[in-house]
């Protein structure tokens, strides 16, 4: 069986670091009025590479947050990390919610390499979902560097560490020979230099790329042979979805929804999905707002060719008042309507949406 696989990307220069001309990308609609308006920026790659439609800014400098994830773990996987069942695979890609199966994943992690949660140098934190926070908090037990949402990802990079006789306290150092080879892999499957490294929440080094570039990595993944570092990947993050987020979050029920995508999230308003051709979408919502990611990123996947009745319950989130849904917040502009037979019959006026650049 053939795989499609995505060009390579030509190296290029670093990104610019400058303020991102975003763009209206989703409206909250209340009772028929436009109450307020996210700003980001979208891009959508066709199969073949090329970019099918923008809007706002996808060359600048920005931080992916979690969605560098899969990367990084591909970067493990090239630095040595030693062999690992899809199921734990798929947790070192994760920003899981803290359910006892990802505690109990990454500690088998950890125990597979003679390492304990005391050799984490992640923050402490309590589960990501809420839910579990609140019975965490109500049994008594304080935040851990187990239950951050990041504790899979460091508990690999450790496990690599000491296969390959590396430091293990130093382990979050950029100039860790494990963190060269991330930022080395990060740059080989974006296709562009770095152009910023920071810190992230969970305390591990941040790399700073564009949403252009971190699209065609995400394609590069769900192009890859399974065979391949890339391939096993996103093989596992496919096959175990909520080891990926959580049972029930909308990364793992979009990519139950959607056959054969794969698809990681991050923090300020950051998400990525790509299909095994290589068509993907990379969305980065301006003010961070959690709650515009999914219904721009369902606009985009309609827009990529994904059928819109598969993206019901995602391209939408509802405004209440008084109990009772009085509107909802959806993709706004050139990305609207791709769900409009979805859409209530009565949709509110409004100003024509800014400019964008479908690429024909």
């Amino acid at each position: 069986m053939s795989h499609p696989t995505t060009p390579r990307p030509t190296p290029r220069e670093r990104p610019a670091v400058r303020e991102p001309a975003h763009v209206p990308l989703a409206h909250v609609v209340r009772g028929g009025v436009i109450e307020g308006v996210h700003y980001g920026s979208v891009v959508v790659l066709a199969a073949d590479g090329s970019v099918k439609f923008r809007a706002g800014d996808i060359e600048a400098a920005f931080y992916p947050r979690s969605a560098l994830k899969p990367l990084q773990a591909v970067g493990l996987l090239r630095a040595g990390l030693p062999p690992l069942d899809a199921e734990a695979l798929a947790l070192t890609a994760a920003s899981h919610s803290g359910e006892a199966r990802h505690l109990a994943t990454a500690l088998r992690i950890l125990h597979t390499a003679g390492l304990t949660e005391h050799d984490l140098r992640n923050v402490p934190d309590l589960p990501y979902e809420p839910e579990l926070r609140e019975e965490w908090i109500r049994s008594g037990l304080g935040p851990t560097r187990l239950a951050q949402n990041c504790s899979g990802k460091h508990a690999a990079m450790l496990m690599t560490a000491r296969a390959r006789h590396w430091p293990l306290e130093s382990y979050l150092d950029p100039g860790h020979p494990m963190q060269q080879v991330l930022a080395s892999t990060v740059e080989d499957l974006t296709g562009q230099r770095i152009a910023r490294v920071t810190v992230d929440g969970c305390g591990a080094p941040l790399f700073s790329v564009s949403l252009e570039g971190l699209t065609r990595a995400a394609a590069r993944l769900a192009t890859a042979a399974p065979d391949t570092h890339e391939g096993r990947v996103a093989h596992a993050m496919r096959e175990h979805p909520e080891m990926v987020s959580g049972s029930g979050r909308d990364v793992a029920r979009l990519m139950r929804a959607v056959p054969g995508l794969l698809a990681k999230d991050g923090f300020e308003g950051v998400q990525i999905a790509a299909l095994p051709d290589g068509r993907a979408v990379g969305v980065k919502i301006a003010d961070g707002a959690d709650r515009a990611r999914m219904p721009v990123t369902a606009a985009a996947l309609a827009l990529c060719g994904v059928d819109p009745k598969s993206l019901a319950g995602f391209e939408r989130t509802p405004v209440t008042g008084g109990g009772v849904t009085v509107g909802s917040l959806r993709a706004a502009g050139a990305l609207a309507p791709f769900f409009a037979e979805l859409a209530p019959s009565a949709r509110p006026s409004a100003r024509p949406a800014p400019a964008v650049s479908p690429v024909a």
